[in-house]
C-alpha cells in the first residue's frame, strides 16, 4: 500500500507541475493579447526621428500616444505624413478648425491675437538679432485661405526652420491623426508627461 501512495504523490505532482506550466502559458498569452490591443486601439509607441520637434524631443526618443485623445491647441500629435505613404510625424498643434493663424516678427497669432510659445525661447535666444525663427506668414500667403478648415489642423514643429510641417504640407485631416502624445519614456533620465 505505501508503494501505491509514493506513485500517487509522484503522478499528483507531475499533474500540478504541468498544470502549472499550462497555466503560466496561458496567462501570458492573455497578457500578450492585451499588450497587442492596447498597442492597436489605444496607444502608439512611437520613436522620434529628426530634428523638427527640437528640442522639445530629439531624434531617439521614444513616446506613448493616446489614439482617441481630444486634439487642443497646443498638443504635441502623432500624424500620417501626408506626404510620405507610410511615414509618421510627430507636430504640435497650433490651428484648430475655423481659426486664422500667421506669424510676424517671430510671434504667432491665432485669431489676431498673440499666441504664447514658450517652447521656442531657448532656440530664438541662440539667433542672431534680426533672424526670424519663423519666417512671417499668413494662411492666405501660404494658399491656405483665410481659416483652417473643418476638421482639419494647423501644425507645426518646435524647431520651425527646419520643420516640415503645415505651412509646406498643408492643414492635416483629422483622421489623420495617430494620436495624442502623452508619455516620453526613452531616455529615461528626460521622462516626462504631456
Amino acid at each position: 500500500m505505501s508503494k501505491d501512495k509514493g506513485t500517487k504523490k509522484k503522478d499528483d505532482k507531475e499533474t500540478s507541475t504541468g498544470r502549472l506550466i499550462l497555466e503560466f502559458i496561458i496567462l501570458a498569452l492573455v497578457f500578450f493579447g492585451i499588450g497587442q490591443f492596447l498597442k492597436t486601439y489605444v496607444l502608439a509607441n512611437e520613436e522620434v526621428q529628426g530634428p523638427s520637434m527640437q528640442p522639445t524631443f530629439e531624434t531617439g526618443d521614444r513616446i506613448i500616444a493616446y489614439r482617441h485623445g481630444k486634439v487642443e491647441r497646443g498638443d504635441v500629435i502623432v500624424l500620417k505624413a501626408p506626404d510620405e505613404p507610410g511615414a509618421y510625424y510627430i507636430k504640435r498643434v497650433i490651428g484648430m478648425p475655423g481659426d486664422t493663424v500667421s506669424s510676424k516678427n517671430d510671434t504667432t497669432y491665432i485669431n489676431g491675437k498673440k499666441y504664447s510659445e514658450p517652447y521656442l525661447t531657448a532656440y530664438k535666444k541662440k539667433l542672431t538679432p534680426g533672424t526670424l525663427y519663423t519666417t512671417n506668414f499668413t494662411l492666405k500667403s501660404l494658399g491656405m485661405g483665410n481659416k483652417v478648415p473643418k476638421g482639419e489642423y494647423f501644425v507645426m514643429g518646435d524647431h520651425r526652420d527646419v520643420s516640415k510641417d503645415s505651412r509646406m504640407i498643408g492643414y492635416i485631416p483629422k483622421d489623420s491623426v495617430v494620436g495624442v502624445v502623452k508619455l516620453r519614456y526613452w531616455p529615461i533620465s528626460d521622462l516626462r508627461t504631456f
